[in-house]
């Protein structure tokens, strides 16, 4: 009915001037005293004539409504299958269309390529930077002494914002790095606690883990990604007491910490890219990107994550892992 009226609108001028001009016709005639019946058939002739030109307008409109209708609930749109116009100026806005076409998808040709060119230097960068850092690594050795343990983990700590900006452009961009296995969580979780295993000793921070026999459908890399973020953040921000990392319910994996804990207000906006809150007033240096990466990872890994949280009492997070059916 919709279609119909807005039909109707359409040609509501020209069916106005019709009429018009029909009954003025009708009237010179009548003042002339001339036969009206003659005027009176050959209206009627004109009004069948019209109706069914009437009739078949209107299937065309509606057709290219449906079609328009169409285009704009796809994903892509596209003007492959735009309708052609059948007046000049439906064609001038045809044509118009396609300019603006052709002219977006040079915008975005442009934008492709500059992220292209992005992503090769950046992940030049960081084969680059990582080969000073494992060459002072070498230069450290095994030194057994507070200021060789410091510079270990500074070391690690600039490895972990490398492999940040290389997760940030590699999730924004179009690449899929996902490979699906089923892997056991234990593995996943004893490598993260592994590259963190100095900071615990040198901040003297209890760990509390004693395994996990659960097997999952996930992406190994990405998954530790995940789990070595959340841990970064229990390190940096527990000054004493424990960090414990546990199953509590079946493919619930929890990471709780005793830390300085999350504002209230904060916790809502906690996965928001960019967002540090009241901690990140605490550490200057915070990014606000590593939970936004740690939610991505997981929503497109198929997983969850959630944080609760109170000040003074420690955090929370729980990584919602499924597990192969």
């Amino acid at each position: 009915m919709k279609v119909f009226i807005e039909w109707l609108r359409s040609i509501f001028p020209a069916l106005i001037l019709g009429i018009a001009c029909y009954g003025l016709c009708f009237a010179l005639f009548a003042l002339s005293h001339l036969q009206t019946d003659v005027v009176a058939y050959a209206g009627i002739l004109c009004a069948v004539l019209v109706l069914i030109f009437l009739f078949f307008n209107f299937l065309g409109f509606r057709k290219r409504h449906k079609t328009l209708e169409k285009l704009g609930v796809e994903i892509t749109v596209t003007l492959e299958h735009l309708p052609e116009g059948g007046s000049l100026i439906e064609r001038d806005y045809a044509n118009l269309l396609h300019t603006l076409d052709a002219e977006c998808r040079a915008i975005q040709s442009d934008a492709q390529r500059k992220d292209n060119d992005m992503m090769e230097y950046y992940t030049a960068w960081a084969h680059q930077i990582k080969t000073p850092i494992a060459a002072m690594k070498l230069l450290l050795g095994e030194e057994d002494t507070d200021l060789g343990r410091q510079l270990r983990d500074e070391l690690q700590r600039i490895e972990q914002y490398v492999d940040m900006v290389m997760g940030y452009l590699r999730l924004d961009g179009d690449g899929n790095d996902y490979v699906l296995r089923t892997y056991q969580v234990d593995d996943v979780v004893r490598h993260a606690i592994r590259d963190y295993a100095g900071q615990f000793i040198r901040k003297k921070l209890k760990l509390n883990y004693e395994g996990i026999n659960y097997e999952a459908l996930t992406d190994e890399k990405w998954l530790c990604f995940v789990i070595e973020q959340v841990l970064s953040n229990s390190l940096k921000y527990t000054e004493t007491g424990s960090v414990t990392i546990s199953m509590e319910n079946p493919g619930e994996l929890v990471i709780a910490d005793t830390g300085i804990g999350i504002a209230p207000e904060d916790l809502p906006r906690v996965f928001e890219r960019g967002y540090t809150g009241t901690n990140g007033r605490i550490d200057r240096h915070a990014s606000g990107i590593g939970l936004y990466l740690c939610r991505l990872i997981m929503e497109r890994l198929g997983h969850g994550i959630s944080v609760e949280s109170a000040l003074g009492e420690g955090t929370r997070v729980t990584l919602k892992i499924h597990q192969q059916n």
